[in-house]
C-alpha cells in the first residue's frame, strides 16, 4: 500500500493527466477526494461537486448516486445539516428511480445519522429500519452491520441500553466475520457507551481501548477523538479526575490537529465537568460557554443539553443564581428532547411494527410454497391414475407397476408430513403476529395514559398560579384583620356599635380561615395531581430490599412521632434474610412504602382516639423472597377498610380520610410505580374495624 502522501500525489497526477470528461475522470476525482477528505474536507466537498457536474453532464448515473451520497456524509461531518440532507435527499430520488435497492440501502443510514446527530431519534430509528431491510433484501452484510451499529446508537441515545447491547454485540460479530474494521471500531465505541451506563466499567473501557487502537491503525484521528472523550468521560464518572483530563486533553490536541470542529465540543466539555469536579468553576465556564457557542452553531442538541447542565452547575458553584437558573431551564428543555418515554414508546413501536412485517412475509411465504405443493401433488396424482389406466392390460409389468405405486405412495406419505410441518410453522408465526398486534395495542394505550398524564400537569400547572394567590391573599387578609381590630379598638365607639363591628369582624375572619383551609388543601391536592402525571426517571440498581423498608418504617414512625408525642405503637418486623439484593428504583419504592407505612400509622392512631375498649397499636412489615419475584406486607390492626370501598382505594383522589386530611392520591401513585415502573402488583386484605393489609409483590429479572 502506497504511503498516504504517495497515494495522493498519485492521485493528485492520475486527475491532472486525464482531463477527457469519462467515466474513469469521474472515478478519480472520487478516489482524490476521498484521499484529500481526510485531512482537507473543503478540498475533497470542491472535488467531489466537480465529479457530480461531470457524471451529470456524461450522464454516468452510477457516478451521480455515488457523489451525491459522498457530498452528505462530507457535509454531516461538518456538521452543516442543510446541505447534507439535501444532496442525500437528491440521491434517494435517483435511486429510486433507477430501483437500486441497495444504494437505498446507504441513502436511508446516510438520514439516519443526520437525523441521530441533530437529535432526533424517531425518524433515525425509521430511516435505518428501512435501510437495514433494504440491505437485507438485496444481501449487502456490510450495509446490514454499519446500519445495525447505527441502531445500536440511536438505542444508546435514547436510553434503552440494554437494546443496544444487542443490537451492537450482533453487529461487531458480523463486522468481525466480513473483516471491516470501520464497523468493528464503530460497534466497539457505542458499545462502550452502553456497557458505561450500565456501570459495567471494565467492559466499557475495553471496548474503547479496542477502538482507539483501531482507528489509530486506520489513520482515522476523528474517531479516535471520540474514543479518548468517551474514555475521559468515564475516568470522570469515576472519580479518576487526573487520568480524566489527560485523556481529555489529548482529545482537545486532536481536534485542533486534525482541524476537528464537530468533535471539539464535546472535548471541552469533558474537561469543563472535570474542573467542575475539582471545583475549579472559573474554567469549567469558560469551556463549557465556548463548547456550547460551537454545539448551537452546528446544532448538536445533545452537546447543547450537556453544556447547559455544567453552566447550571459552574454558576450554583459561584453563587450566581440568576445566570444558574437560565442555563438549567436551557438543559431541561435539550433533556426533553433528547429522552423520555415519549421517544422510548416511538422507537419500540417502529422496532415492533418492522418485526410484524417480517413476520407477516414469512407467513405470505409459507402460504405460497404450501399452495405450489398442493398444485404439484394434484398433477403428481393425475400422472399416476394416467399410467394405471395405461398399464392395466399389460400383466407381465404388474410388478414393475407396483413397485411405482409403492414409491408414490412413498413421496405422499413424505410430501404430507412436509405440508404438517408447514401448517404447524404457519400457526406458530399466526401466534407470534398475534402477540405483536396486541403488544402494539399496549403500546397504544400506554401513549393515550400519556397524554392523559399531560393534560393532568397541564391543568394543575394552570391551577396552581391563581391558587397560590388566594393563599396568599388569604394570609394577608388575616393580617390585615388583626390590625383593623386594633385600629377598632382605638377608636372611641358606643358600646352598641363596637358590638355590631366585633361580631362582623369575627365573621370575617371565620370565612378568611375557611379559606385558608380549603386553599391549603387545594394546593395539596394540585401537588399531589402533579406527582402522579410525573414519569419516573429513575434507573434500576441493585438494592438491600430490607434496608430500604426498615429506613422507611423507622422514617414514617419518626415523623408520627413529631407530631404526636404520646403516640406509641407496636412495630413487628418479619424481613426474609435470604433477601439479598433486588433491582428496582429505589426512589420511586420508597416513595411507596412512605405511603403505606404512614397510611398504617394514621389508621391505628385513629383507631386509638375513638376506641373504648383498651386496645394496643400495632403495625407488621414482612418481606419474602420467592423463585420469581418478591413480596412486601404492610399490615395493621386499625379501623380498616369498608368492603364496598375496596374496589376504589385505588382510584385518584378517593380517600377514606376526613375532609383536609388526604388528597386521595397517595394510594393511586403508589399503585402506578408498582405497576407501571417495576412491573409489579399491588393489593389490599381489610377487614372493616380490623385490619388492613397492603402486599406488594415485584417480580425479579432471569439474570438474578
Amino acid at each position: 500500500m502506497l504511503a498516504p502522501s504517495r497515494a495522493l500525489d498519485s492521485l493528485r497526477q492520475v486527475v491532472a493527466t486525464h482531463p477527457q470528461a469519462d467515466t474513469t475522470r469521474v472515478r478519480s476525482l472520487q478516489a482524490l477526494a476521498t484521499e484529500v477528505g481526510k485531512q482537507q474536507p473543503v478540498e475533497a466537498i470542491a472535488l467531489t461537486k466537480q465529479a457530480l457536474a461531470l457524471a451529470r453532464q456524461i450522464a454516468d448515473p452510477v457516478g451521480e448516486g455515488q457523489a451525491l451520497l459522498r457530498l452528505g456524509t462530507l457535509y454531516r461531518r461538518q456538521a452543516d445539516y442543510t446541505p447534507a440532507l439535501q444532496y442525500t435527499e437528491q440521491a434517494r430520488r435517483l435511486f429510486t428511480r433507477r430501483a437500486d435497492l441497495a444504494g437505498l440501502s446507504n441513502v436511508y443510514m446516510q438520514l439516519s445519522l443526520i437525523y441521530m446527530v441533530q437529535g432526533s431519534p424517531v425518524p433515525a430509528v425509521q430511516a435505518a429500519l428501512k435501510g437495514l431491510h433494504l440491505a437485507e433484501q438485496v444481501g449487502d452484510p456490510q450495509a446490514q452491520v454499519r446500519l445495525r451499529a447505527t441502531l445500536g446508537n440511536i438505542y444508546h441515545q435514547v436510553g434503552d441500553y440494554h437494546s443496544a447491547v444487542l443490537v451492537l454485540q450482533t453487529a461487531l460479530r458480523d463486522a468481525r466475520k466480513i473483516g471491516d474494521e470501520r464497523a468493528i471500531a464503530s460497534a466497539l465505541n457505542v458499545l462502550g457507551n452502553s456497557y458505561q451506563q450500565q456501570q459495567r466499567y471494565q467492559l466499557a473501557l475495553a471496548s474503547y481501548q479496542q477502538a482507539i487502537a483501531l482507528n489509530r491503525k486506520l489513520g482515522d484521528s476523528k474517531s479516535e477523538t471520540i474514543d479518548e472523550i468517551d474514555v475521559a468521560e468515564l475516568y470522570e464518572e469515576q472519580g479518576r479526575y487526573a487520568l480524566a483530563l489527560l485523556h481529555g486533553q489529548r482529545a482537545r490536541q486532536l481536534t485542533r490537529t486534525g482541524n476537528d470542529m464537530f468533535s471539539l465540543p464535546a472535548a471541552e466539555l469533558i474537561l469543563a465537568r472535570v474542573y467542575l469536579a475539582l471545583s475549579q468553576p472559573d474554567s469549567a465556564i469558560a469551556l463549557a460557554r465556548h463548547g456550547l457557542q460551537l454545539s448551537q452553531q452546528h446544532r448538536n442538541n445533545e452537546n447543547i443539553r450537556n453544556a447547559s447542565d455544567v453552566l447550571a452547575r459552574a454558576y450554583s458553584a459561584r453563587h450566581d443564581s440568576a445566570r444558574a437558573f437560565q442555563y438549567l431551564q436551557l438543559f431541561v428543555a435539550y433533556k426533553d428532547t433528547l429522552s423520555g418515554e415519549e421517544v422510548q414508546r416511538q422507537t419500540s413501536a417502529l422496532r415492533y411494527g418492522f418485526e410484524l412485517d417480517k413476520k407477516q412475509q414469512q407467513i405470505a411465504l409459507l402460504t405460497k410454497t404450501r399452495q405450489l405443493q398442493a398444485q404439484k401433488s394434484a398433477r403428481q396424482r393425475q400422472q399416476l391414475y394416467a399410467l394405471l389406466a395405461g398399464l392395466g392390460g399389460l400383466l407381465v409389468l404388474a410388478s414393475l407397476l407396483w413397485r411405482n405405486i409403492v414409491l408414490k405412495q412413498r413421496a405422499n406419505r413424505q410430501l404430507n408430513e412436509r405440508n404438517d410441518q408447514i401448517a404447524q410453522q404457519r400457526d406458530n408465526l399466526d401466534q407470534a403476529l398475534h402477540q405483536l398486534q396486541a403488544t402494539q395495542s399496549q403500546l397504544v394505550q400506554r401513549e393515550k395514559m400519556a397524554s392523559l398524564g399531560e393534560l393532568t400537569a397541564g391543568v394543575a400547572h394552570e391551577i396552581q398560579n391563581p391558587l397560590n394567590f388566594v393563599n396568599n391573599f388569604a394570609e394577608v387578609s388575616g393580617e390585615l384583620l388583626a390590625e383593623l381590630r386594633q385600629e377598632l379598638d382605638a377608636e372611641p365607639l358606643l358600646a352598641a356599635r363596637r358590638a355590631v363591628l366585633s361580631a362582623l369582624l369575627q365573621d370575617l375572619d371565620g370565612m378568611q380561615q375557611k379559606i385558608a383551609e380549603h386553599g391549603h388543601r387545594a394546593d395539596s391536592i394540585v401537588k399531589g395531581m402533579l406527582e402522579h402525571s410525573r414519569a419516573s426517571t429513575g434507573q434500576r440498581r441493585p438494592t438491600d430490599l430490607n434496608a430500604l423498608v426498615d429506613e422507611y418504617l423507622r422514617l414514617s414512625y419518626h415523623g408520627l412521632r413529631a407530631k404526636n408525642k404520646n403516640f406509641n405503637v407496636l412495630i413487628t418486623t418479619h424481613l426474609d434474610p435470604h433477601m439479598g439484593l433486588v433491582e428496582v428504583v429505589p426512589q420511586d419504592l420508597s416513595r411507596v412504602l412512605l405511603n403505606l407505612f404512614t397510611n398504617a400509622f394514621y389508621a391505628v392512631a385513629e383507631k386509638q382516639r375513638n376506641v373504648a375498649r383498651p386496645y394496643q397499636p400495632e403495625v407488621r412489615v414482612c418481606t419474602r423472597r420467592h423463585t420469581s419475584e418478591v413480596e412486601i406486607r404492610v399490615r395493621d390492626n386499625g379501623t380498616g377498610i369498608a368492603a364496598a370501598l375496596t374496589d376504589k382505594v385505588f382510584q385518584p383522589f378517593f380517600t377514606t380520610k376526613p375532609p383536609g386530611e388526604g388528597t386521595g392520591l397517595g394510594l393511586s401513585l403508589s399503585y402506578d410505580m408498582v405497576t407501571r415502573v417495576h412491573g409489579g402488583t399491588l393489593s389490599v386484605d381489610t377487614q372493616e374495624g380490623e385490619f388492613t393489609e397492603f402486599i406488594i409483590r415485584l417480580p425479579l429479572d432471569v439474570e438474578e
